[in-house]
């Protein structure tokens, strides 16, 4: 049984559009991933501006 034109095209179309929605898939997630990651080092950057800050703090009062 010969393949139309058509079906073959159908074929080449839907694969391309299989292909397409993975890699979509792929980067959204990574996406996500990412932006998970950017929320972790916001808090730890966070972290370490308190205790810079106490740091600072204690040094001046040494100091004096």
């Amino acid at each position: 049984m010969a393949k139309s034109k058509l079906t073959s095209t159908a074929e080449t179309i839907g694969s391309a559009l299989g292909r397409a929605d993975r890699t979509a898939h792929k980067v959204a997630k990574a996406g996500a991933v990412a932006k998970k990651e950017l929320e972790a080092l916001t808090k730890e950057i966070d972290s370490l501006k308190k205790r810079l800050l106490k740091t600072t703090k204690r040094l001046q009062k040494a100091l004096r």
